[in-house]
């Protein structure tokens, strides 16, 4: 079984630990504690990534963007 707590370091408590315990009783946990990145934050960190993000931005208020569905998108690049 696999479960994910997403939450704020304050959040961590006492009744945390006990509902894990409590979710998972007598068998072997791991617990992984990562932080969270913020995609934007990430994807405008690059200068030349901020540029393209922007320019696409341009032309896709200049109407000249390549509209498609959700499905034609999974389609043309999740192969």
């Amino acid at each position: 079984m696999t479960t994910i707590y997403k939450l704020n370091s304050k959040e961590l408590s006492v009744d945390l630990i006990k509902s894990i315990q409590q979710t998972f009783k007598d068998k072997e946990i791991e617990i992984i504690v990562t932080d969270q990145i913020d995609e934007t934050e990430y994807l405008l960190s690059n200068e030349a990534n901020k540029k393209h993000l922007y320019k696409s931005i341009e032309e896709i208020e200049k109407g000249q963007g390549l509209p498609m569905t959700l499905a034609e998108l999974q389609e043309k690049y999740l192969k």
